[in-house]
């Protein structure tokens, strides 16, 4: 189980310039190189576990989505760790809603969990809550996110 919580008004800055930093490394070079085949797919994403992956993003992008200015790093980081599918889904949920459809909200949430959930025919499902409020009795949103075991990309999120 993964869980971080984000101070308000202060925000995790070494995580989010780490995983820019890294989506800089990822994404500057694949763009200035010749087009990819149309079967290119990003391979997995290191050794960790799917959870640890979608704790990963969901971190980076909370991050992101609570500072001025986040659109284009919450764009980047769709873009590394959603497949081409669900970001589609993603627009049409979004304009129907007109919310965040990764966190399902308007707002930024004050903290997240993720947990391991179960696997097979080639996806692994994730458990993310996403907390509101504080104090005796805490708000939170729950989604499970299905992963693909292939790619390491989240391609769905409910």
């Amino acid at each position: 189980m993964i869980q971080l919580r984000n101070r308000p008004g202060r925000h995790t800055a070494g995580r989010t310039l780490l995983i820019t930093a890294l989506l800089a490394a990822a994404v500057v070079p694949a763009a200035a190189a010749a087009p990819p085949a149309p079967t290119a797919t990003v391979t997995v994403r290191g050794t960790a576990p799917a959870y640890q992956q979608v704790a990963h993003f969901y971190g980076a992008y909370i991050d992101a989505t609570g500072t001025e200015g986040g659109g284009t790093l919450t764009t980047a980081l769709r873009a590394f760790y959603l497949t081409p599918a669900l970001r589609s889904q993603l627009r049409t949920w979004e304009a129907r809603n007109h919310a965040d459809g990764v966190l399902r909200a308007q707002n930024t949430p004050l903290a997240f969990k993720v947990t391991p959930g179960d696997s097979g025919a080639g996806h692994t499902w994730s458990k993310v809550r996403l907390t509101w409020s504080g104090g005796k009795h805490p708000t939170y949103t729950r989604l499970t996110v299905r992963s693909d075991l292939r790619t390491g990309r989240i391609s769905g999120i409910r």
